[in-house]
């Protein structure tokens, strides 16, 4: 890590990836099939707590897999948060469903679950929640709405890897939940993505849509399915990543706990939430800068970034995407209020969150904070 530059996130290779991936070059299985895969799979499924791993190219296209395993599409509905990465809302879109939006709560950032039963209709067809930035939905009150009108759950855990809701892993608390490994998640294979389950008629449909659907003979096609293979290469990587999954989570936790005891009381800045039932992994450590501080949110992460220190600021809510205003039936609404969701924007960025930021790397960040804030009001007491 260059020494003048801490950036936001970094992979963390600390485990038998090159041992893996040598290995799997030298035995020549560098494409779809290979012993990592299978391995890669099954070991993260058993982590999860569930019976089966579908590898894919992407988190992205891992939600893609699980809404089309479900048999959701063309004028189905799907409730989900305008509070997140637009690759949730584009998966529903791409099987040709509409995403429903839901505000988000401020006291943990994920959906508003009391607004989801107000937004069912005769469409409605799942719920897709979001582990916003390592912290578990309340999956009790979630579960017990679908249950009363039928409807499958889906879990975009694509922040959330070993987070715990009442002690229970993310991805083990839906019928299907979704993954991604790209290179700033707690774990990674660069780009990747994994669907998970426990149900074994949506595992193989997923398989199938997964590999083009070829059946038998192999090449009849029962169904148009899709090119989204992850590599024995990628799995190799993503083995060594889960072998020391425990270890990352511990160190985000550990740099979590560090950030919040040096922020605590700092005015005006709003730490992580964690709820009594809750296990946050701090995916990205994430602040709130409120009005008390001096500073707006943009003005504190230019100054940062003045000082050596990377931020990324919060996600905008779907309900401001360009992309979705028009006239397509599958966009959602966007003419909704979403106050949750825009004071989350408007407010909310990430500090350096690497698994192996050093202590003394995030006393700087946090010192470099404080001064900030007295510099800006020493300025202002001089005005």
């Amino acid at each position: 890590m260059n020494q003048n530059f801490i950036p936001v996130c970094e992979p963390t290779l600390q485990g038998n990836e090159l041992k893996y991936v040598t290995e799997a070059v030298q035995t020549g299985w560098i494409s779809s099939g290979g012993s990592f895969l299978k391995q890669f799979e099954e070991k993260f499924a058993a982590y999860c707590g569930v019976k089966h791993g579908i590898s894919c190219t992407n988190g992205t296209t891992a939600l893609h897999l699980a809404i089309e395993a479900l048999g959701i599409g063309k004028g189905d509905e799907v409730i989900t948060p305008t509070f997140t990465m637009a690759a949730s809302s584009n998966a529903i879109i791409y099987s040709g469903a509409k995403p429903v939006l839901i505000d988000s709560e401020l006291d943990t950032w994920n959906m508003d679950i009391d607004k989801i039963e107000e937004n069912i209709t005769e469409k409605t067809k799942a719920i897709m929640v979001v582990h916003t930035y390592g912290h578990p939905v309340d999956m009790d009150r979630v579960k017990e709405i679908a249950d009363k009108h039928n409807l499958f759950v889906i879990e975009d855990a694509a922040e959330a890897h070993g987070a715990e809701y009442k002690g229970k892993k993310a991805g083990s608390l839906s019928d299907v939940a979704c993954f991604s490994f790209y290179a700033n998640k707690l774990i990674t294979t660069g780009e990747g993505g994994m669907v998970i389950t426990s149900n074994d008629k949506i595992a193989e449909e997923a398989r199938k849509l997964r590999n083009h659907y070829f059946g038998e003979p192999r090449f009849l096609h029962q169904k148009v399915g899709y090119n989204h293979r992850l590599t024995n290469l990628q799995a190799a990587i993503g083995l060594a990543q889960v072998e020391k999954l425990d270890d990352y989570v511990e160190m985000r936790r550990n740099n979590a706990h560090l950030y919040n005891e040096l922020l605590k009381d700092v005015p005006g800045i709003t730490l992580p939430p964690e709820k009594d039932w809750a296990k946050n992994v701090y995916w990205m450590y994430s602040i709130l800068v409120q009005p008390e501080f001096g500073m707006t949110m943009p003005e504190l992460c230019k100054k940062l970034k003045e000082r050596g220190v990377d931020t990324r600021t919060f996600f905008i809510g779907m309900h401001k995407q360009p992309a979705y205003f028009g006239d397509d039936p599958r966009f959602p609404d966007t003419t909704g209020n979403y106050p949750g969701s825009d004071e989350l924007e408007a407010k909310g960025f990430y500090l350096p969150s690497t698994s192996h930021l050093t202590n003394k790397q995030i006393i700087f960040i946090v010192n470099q904070i404080k001064e900030i804030q007295k510099e800006n009001r020493e300025e202002n007491a001089n005005k």
